[in-house]
């Protein structure tokens, strides 16, 4: 008798939840939620994407040439150097150009070549938001956005900031062009094409 209550024992002892036999932390992996955003917010896709301006830095690699493997500043005036690739003007275009560039100048040395281009610093892409706005500064972009989209970054206008008078500054070669953007007009959608395109340096200025 006493040795069925001893089994006894030990079959409610392991038959029962958060007992030793069935820890409580174990987790069903097919329950676990799906990821955020799927193949849309590939980091990879908006890097293909991306187009190059100077100061971004770039990482080029080529698939079982480890000597070839760097880090590539772009230079003031747009150009990349690689090896056996030569001088690369990469102004304006995407890192999707870029890798179909080097590939095709790698190909008289290399067979098949296999190279990968990811932007890992984009502060070269930067627009500056300054005055009475709520978080005036830099702000790298991987995309080009327009005014709206930067006063957004920046936090929106501060109440005494005046709508009216915001200025977008734009350096082309030793002059500096000057488009003016009211805030109010463009908010109550008129005079629409005020909203423009920000290039890379481009400095909104909200007095």
């Amino acid at each position: 008798m006493k040795h069925r209550l001893v089994l006894l024992s030990i079959i409610i002892w392991f038959g029962l939840p958060g007992c030793a036999g069935t820890p409580k932390n174990d987790i069903d992996p097919t329950s676990a939620a799906p990821a955020v955003g799927g193949a849309e917010s590939s980091p990879a896709v908006a890097d293909e994407a991306y187009t190059v301006a100077p100061g971004d830095i770039l990482e080029i690699s080529v698939w079982k040439e480890e000597d070839l493997d760097r880090k590539v500043l772009v230079a003031p005036d747009g150009r990349i150097n690689f090896p056996m690739a030569g001088t690369i003007d990469a102004r304006d275009k995407s890192v999707a150009e870029i890798h179909k560039e080097i590939e095709q100048r790698l190909k008289p040395y290399i067979t098949e070549p296999v190279v990968n281009v990811a932007v890992i610093n984009n502060q070269g892409n930067s627009i500056f938001v300054i005055g009475k706005v709520e978080h005036p500064g830099q702000y790298a972009v991987r995309r080009h956005i327009d005014v709206l989209q930067a006063l957004s970054l920046a936090g929106g206008l501060t109440p005494f900031a005046e709508e009216d008078d915001i200025k977008i500054l734009r350096r082309v070669g030793s002059e500096v062009k000057v488009f003016p953007f009211d805030y109010s007009e463009v908010l109550s959608g008129e005079n629409l094409q005020q909203n423009i395109l920000l290039k890379p340096g481009d400095t909104v200025t909200v007095p």
